[in-house]
């Protein structure tokens, strides 16, 4: 009985796991349809890649303080903003942020990937070169949600 009772436990922590992790429509299937820039924004893509390290760790993602989406394992999403400056930041046990300027057409790539942490897993944000970045977005799905990105703006 005790056994049964631990497998469905873990059968269901499995599944919770999996659900967590990004779906939906890729990159690639999407990437000729995204809008383009209005006149004096810049882009701005979060993107996580799909490993099942930390994969039930996914904070929201804030830019400037406003919550812009969520850190899914083998997701990403992005938003425009208008040129200057931008601290984007996770938070769990401790935040995590990273400071960048936007320049007026320019494309900015933020890696969020999980680390260990005193009590939690926590989620660091960092600049990604463009190569690597577009090296890795074709495999990831889309997690945006065009609400919270506009609340944001």
């Amino acid at each position: 009985m005790r056994r049964t009772v631990l497998k469905m436990a873990g059968a269901a922590a499995l599944v919770a796991l999996v659900a967590g992790c990004a779906s939906g429509v890729k990159y690639q299937d999407m990437a000729g349809s995204m809008p383009s820039l209005k006149s004096g924004d810049g882009r701005i893509y979060f993107f996580r890649s799909s490993s099942m390290m930390g994969a039930a760790i996914q904070p929201e993602i804030r830019l400037n303080g406003a919550v812009v989406g969520t850190s899914k394992p083998g997701g990403f999403f992005y938003v425009d903003r208008p040129a200057g400056n931008y601290i984007a930041s996770t938070s769990t046990e401790t935040e995590k942020s990273a400071s960048f300027t936007l320049q007026a057409g320019e494309t900015k790539y933020l890696r969020t990937s999980p680390s260990f942490g005193v009590m939690v897993g926590r989620i660091v944000v960092e600049l990604e070169t463009p190569d690597k970045a577009k090296a890795e977005l074709p495999s990831l799905s889309y997690t945006g949600d065009v609400a919270t990105t506009a609340k944001a703006r």
